[in-house]
């Protein structure tokens, strides 16, 4: 049975192909079309996953939205008329998009899908809606190691809830209990994503790396003023200090009152108050975590958790509650966000609604998220000759031997090698690679490779059976999405006058014997590759390892601020060219950037990506 699994029209859209059980294909539509979290239908992603199933849209036995849409017109309709009058120029700004579109939506998904498959709307296949949170919650456990297993959903908003926890049992989830809009901690952190100065749904992975360098001064005045937090992680949020329900904004005058200011401007420079904020709502969010994770646990009687929502990405607070929380272990979805809704309404509709049987065998059915596209010899070679790169074509051996000498040599490498990553994270398929062990790996990659603020941290993508050597770290963590403690053995302790330093003089202090991926709380977000789900990166990571003793490498993903990962050979050359990047691997050809015919130094290039 083939299931095609669609997330569209809010943010993030994306496509999954799933076929009796199995996760074949999942893309996002960004990657496609250039447009970072772009919310289109997700055509060009639907037309990768048809193509790498082998199959046709008449093929296709069912398909399922991740959303339901007449559910949040509900909400719309219920929050404008609670807050009246406050609001109408919000409600003025959507009401026409919602009567044109969105409460049409079975019919516009009808449309759209039939023309990808030049049929009529009438013969395309069954169509099928879940819940928003549904879906997140299929997207958690039904690809999770676990046969049982508590489920943590917290996103923004889906229909209502914003909060939700189910029980997973074999093929079935049976909702527990939810929060419900306006009270997300979602949007209480993209709250201070916005006051902070960056932008609201891809900003917020800037505030969890920001935190770090401040001071938790504001907790108290969060957990008094903004969020009434009750010890078994259920909360209520003080709305008087929030727009976004109504508004067109996060917040409002009373909230820059209650903080001192109005919220700092986009692009302008970070000072140690936007620092300490970030640090405040972090731990706020980490509390909420783990009280929340420990009343799963005590509700439920389940040894595991499974996370997904937005939220799920925040990797510190995951860190903390695998530490710190009452559970064996914990599975996060990679693509934790709406993306993920698309596999996730697939999945339900296979073992919910379908009722087939769930094979549980020890480990996740995510394929490493390496879901993507990928490129052949052929395309890659036709494109580099085409453009007049200058390349060489080598064995495996021969090309993870040199890339371990010129990494060692403190050169950063693009790194493209099989299936394009399914979410968020680059995590060794479309990455840019680095020596850990450079002082000035972290601010070249920043600074002069991605075009981004300095204070960004890099992870370390390590092999698997090394971990323990070098984080506090006993399990895998193949999704990047769990921050752990450097080993002690390895870091570097700060001076009397290196711990007098506050903000961003902490950045330049190396912490470790790894600096460019040790963040200055002597933590790192950490990547396990392991050699069943990407061989080469694992053969690289032993290269670089037999080469230098190191096991770990820095990765970030292949992309510059503001642009999608790179998905085509095309996308790769591009950004290696417009960029200080030293070489670029595409499979087995290697690029030395010297070599390379000369490229328009215009930095008007840039305008293509809206910053984000």
């Amino acid at each position: 049975m083939n299931i095609l699994g669609i997330s569209a029209f809010y943010h993030d859209s994306a496509a999954a192909l799933v076929r009796s059980g199995e996760i074949l294909a999942a893309a996002q539509e960004e990657r496609f079309s250039r447009k970072k979290h772009d919310a289109r239908f997700p055509g060009d992603a639907i037309r990768y996953c048809l193509e790498e199933a082998g199959i046709t849209l008449v093929d296709l036995d069912a398909v399922v939205f991740y959303d339901k849409p007449l559910l949040k017109f509900e909400r719309l309709l219920e929050t404008y008329l609670g807050f009246a009058p406050s609001g109408i120029r919000s409600f003025v700004a959507a009401m026409p998009v919602w009567l044109k579109e969105k409460l049409y939506l079975k019919d516009l998904l009808k449309k759209e899908i039939a023309a990808i498959g030049g049929i009529k709307p009438k013969e395309i296949p069954p169509l099928y809606f879940t819940e928003h949170h549904q879906a997140h919650a299929a997207s958690a456990f039904f690809p999770s190691p676990f046969e049982r297993a508590g489920v943590l959903c917290m996103d923004g908003v889906g229909e209502w809830a914003t909060t939700s926890v189910w029980l997973g049992e074999g093929n079935t989830l049976t909702p527990q209990w939810e929060i419900d809009f306006p009270h997300s901690l979602g949007m209480l952190y993209s709250a201070f994503t916005y006051y902070t100065g960056f932008k609201v749904n891809s900003g917020e992975y800037k505030l969890m790396g920001l935190a770090p360098y401040g001071e938790p001064r504001y907790v108290d005045l969060i957990l008094n003023d903004l969020i009434d937090l009750k010890g078994d992680g259920s909360f209520h949020l003080n709305m008087d200090y929030f727009n976004y329900a109504t508004g067109l904004t996060m917040t409002n005058r009373r909230f820059d009152r209650l903080f001192g200011s109005p919220p700092r401007t986009p692009e302008t420079p970070i000072g140690q108050r936007e620092m300490d904020i970030a640090r405040s709502v972090q731990a706020v969010t980490e509390e909420v975590v783990l009280r929340l994770g420990r009343a799963v646990h005590d509700e439920l009687g389940v040894k595991n958790l499974c996370l997904a929502g937005g939220v799920a990405l925040n990797c510190v607070a995951n860190g903390r509650l695998l530490r710190e929380g009452p559970f064996k272990d914990i599975w996060i979805q990679p693509a934790a966000g709406d993306a993920g809704g698309a596999v996730g309404a697939a999945l339900s509709l296979w073992y919910e609604y379908e009722e087939k049987p769930r094979m549980v065998n020890g480990g996740d059915h995510m394929h490493g998220a390496y879901l993507g596209p990928r490129a052949s010899a052929e395309e890659i070679r036709t494109y580099l000759d085409a453009v007049g790169a200058q390349y060489e074509e080598l064995g495996d051996e021969e090309m993870f031997a040199r890339l371990a000498d010129v990494l060692a040599d403190e050169n950063v490498a693009g790194w493209f090698q099989g299936r394009m990553e399914f979410g968020p994270r680059a995590l060794g398929g479309r990455s840019i690679i680095g020596d850990p062990r450079s002082p000035k790996m972290q601010s070249v990659m920043n600074l002069k490779i991605k075009f981004r603020e300095s204070f960004r941290p890099f992870a370390p993508a390590v092999l698997a059976e090394r971990v323990s050597d070098y984080f506090d770290l006993d399990r895998p963590s193949p999704y990047m999405l769990i921050v752990a403690p450097v080993n002690e053995a390895l870091c570097t302790p700060l001076s009397e006058e290196q711990k007098k330093f506050f903000g961003i003089e902490k950045l330049n202090v190396p912490r470790s014997e790894l600096p460019a991926i040790t963040h200055v709380d002597y933590s790192a977000r950490i990547q396990t590759i392991h050699e069943e789900t990407n061989p080469r990166f694992y053969a690289l990571l032993k290269a670089f390892e037999e080469r230098t003793g190191c096991g770990v490498l820095v990765n970030t993903s292949f992309n510059v601020r503001g642009e999608p990962i790179v998905c085509t050979p095309k996308d790769a050359y591009r950004c290696f060219m417009r960029t200080e990047m030293d070489y670029l691997a595409l499979e087995n050809f290697l690029l030395t950037k010297s070599e390379q015919p000369a490229w328009e130094k215009d930095m008007s290039w840039q305008q293509e990506f809206e910053l984000d």
